[in-house]
């Protein structure tokens, strides 16, 4: 993998982790693009070190909350930040779940299968649509709305769904607040992406030599960099309910993939 396309690869899961497109389905239509043959196991370790850093920029945009929910965490009262962490922790549990026991079946998507992820961002669409045209609310988010939405994160783990569009359009289609439902969003993800990173690593399924070194920081950078910006940016786009812009987006990229998939069948 050469500088450039690390680079590109950086900004596209940067950009596309935190605004509602589907970073992964951007990741399989780009590879497609550039003809990435390589192995699949340096394919997804590039792909856990995007994410990773990406990760990394929620830490950094959201650090005062953090500190706060940890802060309270350490108290061991049942105060606003332990009932923001259990709700967080039971969000997590089936992304967890369907993750570990069908982990095989969902990286078999991730092989450059586009008419998938057309079809899957035709779905995002709709659901960004849906949630745009949703009434404003101040409502937080309860332990039902927290297990819901876990579940439309776990969906989201297919190539083509976005995890912040489902994530988001779950929470505010359940009446919860705009800016809430972005913030919760996009710290319920964190974990699992740090606990995906350290379970890979343990298991050896990342492979990194000397070779790949350079690109990899590359891409790494890239998409911390992009996440910092995209982060700030989808949270005033949340709060002026301006996804229909990115409901059209997913259309359009979602009908040109399914197309382009037809093509080159």
């Amino acid at each position: 993998m050469s500088y450039l396309e690390a680079i590109i690869l950086g900004i596209i899961q940067g950009l596309t982790e935190f605004l509602p497109v589907s970073s992964s389905g951007h990741l399989e239509i780009v590879k497609v693009i550039f003809g990435n043959d390589s192995m699949p196991a340096e394919s997804l370790t590039f792909t856990v070190i995007l994410h990773f850093a990406t990760a990394l920029s929620t830490l950094v945009v959201f650090r005062k909350e953090v500190i706060e929910i940890l802060k309270g965490l350490f108290q061991f009262q049942w105060n606003d930040e332990s009932i923001f962490s259990v709700k967080i922790i039971i969000s997590m549990i089936p992304a967890a779940i369907i993750g570990l026991m069908f982990e095989e079946q969902l990286e078999s998507f991730f092989n450059g299968n586009i008419l998938v992820v057309g079809f899957m961002l035709l779905i995002t669409g709709l659901l960004l649509y849906l949630a745009d045209k949703a009434k404003k609310t101040n409502k937080n988010v309860g332990y039902k709305s927290a297990i819901l939405i876990g579940f439309s994160q776990a969906i989201a783990m297919l190539p083509g769904i976005s995890r912040s569009g489902a994530t988001i359009s779950t929470s505010v289609l359940l009446g919860v607040d705009r800016t809430k439902a972005a913030r919760f969003s996009f710290l319920m993800v964190v974990p699992l992406i740090f606990g995906k990173v350290i379970k890979d690593i343990l298991s050896g399924n990342i492979s990194l030599d000397s070779g790949q070194f350079g690109s990899m920081s590359i891409g790494f950078i890239s998409a911390f960099i992009a996440g910092l910006f995209a982060c700030n940016w989808m949270i005033n786009l949340v709060k002026n309910s301006k996804l229909y812009y990115f409901s059209y987006y997913c259309f359009i990229i979602g009908i040109l993939a399914i197309t382009y998939s037809y093509f080159n069948i």
